[in-house]
Formats: C-alpha cells, sequence, structure tokens
C-alpha cells in the first residue's frame, strides 16, 4: 500500500470537499458595530444591544470599546455554537481550534469576529460587572 505523506492526504481531502466548503468567509456580511460606551464620556451608552443573523452565513462582528471603563464581553454560549474563523485585533488575526472564553478591553480598541453563524438560538451577552448598568444584549441566529 502506498504511504500518503501529509501534504498529499491535506490536498487529496481539499479536493474531495464542496467548493462551498473551502471558503465558508466569502460574502461576508458586517454586523452592526457594538459600541461600549461613547467618546462624550458616557461610559455606559450602548447603541446596540440586539442583533440577528440567519444560521449558515459568514459575518463579521466589530466589539469596540469607546468608554473608559475596562470591559469584558461575555457571550459563552454564542461562542461555543459559531464556527469562529478568525479574532483580528490591530491588524493581528488568532486562529483558534476552540471557542474563546471573554473578550476583555483595557483600553479603548477593537477586536473583530470572523465566523459562520452555526446554531440557530437567542444568546445573551453582557459585559461583566456592568449587567445592572444596561450593559446586556441579545444575539439572535434565526
Amino acid at each position: 500500500m502506498k504511504r500518503l505523506l501529509p501534504g498529499m492526504l491535506v490536498g487529496a481531502v481539499m479536493a474531495a470537499m464542496p467548493v462551498q466548503a473551502l471558503d465558508l468567509m466569502k460574502g461576508r456580511t458586517d454586523l452592526p458595530e457594538l459600541a461600549l460606551g461613547d467618546e462624550d464620556g458616557n461610559d455606559f451608552a450602548l447603541p446596540v444591544r440586539d442583533i440577528e443573523m440567519e444560521g449558515g452565513k459568514s459575518y463579521r462582528l466589530k466589539i469596540t470599546a469607546k468608554g473608559q471603563k475596562e470591559y469584558k464581553f461575555l457571550a459563552p454560549d454564542f461562542l461555543r455554537n459559531i464556527w469562529i474563523n478568525q479574532v483580528v485585533i490591530n491588524r493581528l488575526e488568532v486562529h483558534m481550534a476552540g471557542a474563546p472564553y471573554a473578550f476583555e478591553f483595557d483600553d479603548q480598541g477593537t477586536i473583530a469576529v470572523d465566523f459562520v453563524a452555526v446554531r440557530p438560538g437567542e444568546y445573551r451577552w453582557w459585559i461583566q460587572g456592568l449587567e445592572g448598568r444596561g450593559m446586556t444584549g441579545k444575539l439572535v441566529i434565526k
């Protein structure tokens, strides 16, 4: 029996995959930005709370800290029920083989998550410790 080298095996698997599966991120839709706080000094401003999307489609979600607080964004059920292609911070890409637990902002900045919505549901997100200040919302996959 002929032995396949690792590169040959990957090539054989990719050749057998449908074209759609090779580029799940093609045609990605940018979702409304989740802005935490604002430039006017309101650390608890939250213009967008709830975001809807369709299952099976690819998206980019930008989470931006604009206030002066430390924000810890949590959405564990949502993050476990999407396929994450990459997380981008300051044009640096993070690729994972599992879901992150949280995104924490010690300073102002943006974290972008490129993903495919996989499992339909209504998923709660919140900023740890600031839920009582209204810093919560929903991410809905239909």
